[in-house]
């Protein structure tokens, strides 16, 4: 079992380098732009994400929704860009599937649209016949 893991760990790299030399023989330059023009893409991608990790983070526990999605959305799109930063059409290739990967919807089905205006809470009443608010008695 470690040999065929071994086996594999040493024949990506092999095969990724093989794949450069095909592509770099049959297109020249332009395989050079592509390289660069993914690398730039990767670097945005976790410059991105690092600076909007806070805000998705907050908007999604305000949202009742769970902080873990946040993470592991985060930690998706940072390794499809440290994917995409490494020199290599299948890393690429392994990156756009990854951020092909659905994330499901962080915010409550119940809850009130990030839109309405007369949004007090972000939670919604569990009896919609309730109608809140504070009341005084003058006899």
């Amino acid at each position: 079992m470690r040999f065929f893991v071994g086996l594999i760990l040493l024949a990506f790299p092999i095969a990724e380098i093989w794949l450069l030399i095909e592509l770099a023989n049959r297109y020249g330059w332009l395989l050079l732009l592509y390289l660069i023009g993914v690398g730039w893409l990767g670097l945005r991608l976790i410059r991105e994400e690092k600076a909007s990790f806070n805000l998705r983070m907050m908007q999604n526990m305000v949202a009742g929704g769970s902080p873990v999605k946040a993470v592991f959305g985060g930690l998706r799109n940072i390794i499809a860009g440290v994917l995409l930063l490494l020199p290599g059409v299948i890393t690429d290739i392994i990156a756009v599937i990854l951020l092909l990967i659905p994330i499901e919807n962080t915010q409550p089905q119940n809850g009130p649209s990030s839109n309405d205006p007369f949004r007090s809470s972000p939670y919604q009443a569990a009896n919609d016949d309730v109608i809140e608010g504070e009341f005084r008695r003058e006899d």
